[in-house]
């Protein structure tokens, strides 16, 4: 039995190849996943820009190698691209400029655990991310990714890779900013930093030409700092509301801000000790300043629900064991703090939530440039399907469907300094897209690619989940990366078993 449950698969697949292939679904022919063309059309398909527009068409785009060549009225005439090579029939689809992860990591092994990049970058491409900032890896594996990425040579998303700086003295900031420029860095990450060191390196990276990404901590410098200096974004939200507090904030004598357990625990304390009138002040200047916000909601998502964090669906098919192994409380791990959490710290986290996403909105409304990014691999959360998440999170925040599209495409683009590039579906612009059978508008969580499960005629069915990612012209079929993710997976676990 287990041998004709194989055989009807394999038979499934092969048909579906051909189906694809030969154009038996609508228009759609002479498409094969991972494959770029000369040319390709995508015809009568509604667009959901990066700009913060509603949807509009149906239009028929044109891709001519790696960039939208035009994107213009759909035809009305059947036989319209009857002579065109490679075609994706888009009706009663949406279309998106490609999402990208402004704060991602590429990793190739947790603990001391291994795990392929091939992992990630299938889970990118089947959430339909086609573009990841990188922001803590190791720096000469990322940069052969990159560059693999880049010529085709891998199925990957493209990415951006920013080089963390630690420094001394002011001496030694300009040094090191001056190496990440040599080596090939596409920006700068700067963790805590006293002022005077701070300001060397953003002085060098502008000199430079760096974009600056700061991940603030408790310490000397804060938001009032990250104006004054032009940091390019904020990453997820210390130093924000600290810039607020009048003094410290109110720790026990005994706090240890390194130990994880400690921070994270009175993190949630410190939203409710911001003063609201300096705290205006404080976004109003970094709005006026152009320091965009990357807040990541998702990545503290465990602090105000931990059960729902460690049972996400996804988990069964798509958990690789060494990540698994890596969430379990462990000092040893960084975000692996999650011992002895209480009910009484989730109460504090959901004020805490509540208060940062006012900010957020409050920094948006005086003009603030929010992007999205998931900060994944760390506290239970997955690569790919947390990003989708914090598009859920950014709804929740009071943000409309349209406005988080914008965030995770448009902004991001921006806060990369590629905006006459990437996130829209424009002519001349890179092909990053994506096209899925319902409207995300509707529902966020039509992105995941697991679909979501509906009734329809007294049946359940799944609806929803990316049909195809386009990165760089090259077109992926993302139901097939999720599968290649779940085998993966799947072998990982038989290997580990097999060990014990």
């Amino acid at each position: 039995m287990k041998n004709v449950t194989i055989f009807v698969k394999i038979i499934s697949l092969v048909l579906f190849g051909i189906l694809i292939t030969q154009g038996l679904f609508g228009e759609t022919r002479g498409v094969e996943n991972g494959q770029r063309y000369d040319r390709l059309v995508i015809r009568n398909v509604v667009i959901i820009d990066g700009n913060g527009t509603p949807p509009s068409g149906p239009v028929d785009i044109i891709i001519e190698g790696n960039k939208i060549s035009s994107v213009q009225r759909a035809s009305r005439d059947e036989k319209a691209y009857e002579s065109e090579q490679h075609v994706l029939d888009g009706t009663g689809m949406y279309l998106l400029p490609g999402l990208i992860n402004i704060h991602g990591h590429l990793h190739d092994s947790r603990g001391s655990l291994p795990i392929p990049f091939e992992y990630f970058y299938k889970l990118c491409l089947a959430c339909g991310i086609t573009s990841v900032r990188d922001v803590g890896s190791n720096y000469d594996k990322t940069l052969e990714e990159r560059r693999k990425s880049l010529q085709g040579l891998i199925a990957a998303p493209r990415i951006f890779l920013y080089m963390s700086v630690w420094a001394r003295n002011p001496e030694e900031a300009h040094q090191k900013v001056q190496e990440v420029k040599k080596r090939g860095g596409d920006g700068v990450k700067i963790f805590g930093m006293d002022r005077d060191i701070m300001k060397a390196t953003l002085d060098e990276s502008h000199k430079l030409g760096l974009r600056v990404a700061h991940h603030t901590g408790v310490e000397e410098t804060d938001a009032w700092d990250d104006a004054e200096f032009g940091v390019t974004s904020i990453e997820h939200w210390y130093g924000v509301p600290d810039a607020a507090l009048h003094g410290s904030q109110n720790f026990p004598y005994w706090y240890n801000f390194s130990n994880e357990n400690d921070r994270f625990r009175y993190a949630g304390h410190l939203w409710r000790e911001a003063d609201q009138k300096k705290l205006k002040k404080v976004l109003q200047r970094l709005a006026e300043k152009g320091v965009a916000w990357c807040p990541t909601f998702v990545i503290y998502e465990a602090n105000r629900d931990l059960l729902r964090a460690m049972s996400q669906p996804w988990f069964k098919d798509y958990l690789h064991p060494t990540l698994e192994e890596y969430f379990k409380p462990n000092p040893a791990h960084h975000g692996s703090y999650h011992w002895n959490w209480s009910t009484t710290d989730e109460v504090f986290w959901r004020e805490n939530y509540t208060l940062w996403m006012d900010a957020v909105q409050d920094f948006a409304r005086m003009g603030g440039v929010v992007g999205v990014g998931e900060d994944a691999g760390f506290i239970y959360m997955m690569y790919g399907f947390s990003l989708i998440r914090e598009l859920e999170l950014h709804q929740e925040a009071g943000f409309h469907p349209i406005d988080v599209i914008q965030h995770a495409t448009g902004n991001n683009a921006r806060i990369l300094g590629m905006e006459d590039k990437l996130g829209r579906v424009r002519q001349g612009y890179l092909a990053d897209l994506i096209i899925i059978d319902e409207n995300p508008l509707e529902n966020l969580k039509y992105l995941y690619p697991t679909g979501v499960l509906e009734v329809e005629e007294g049946k359940v069915i799944t609806r929803g989940g990316i049909k195809w990612t386009i990165k760089d012209g090259f077109v992926y079929h993302a139901p097939t990366m999720l599968e290649d993710v779940g085998k993966i997976v799947s072998e990982a676990r038989k290997q580990l078993k097999a060990h014990k």
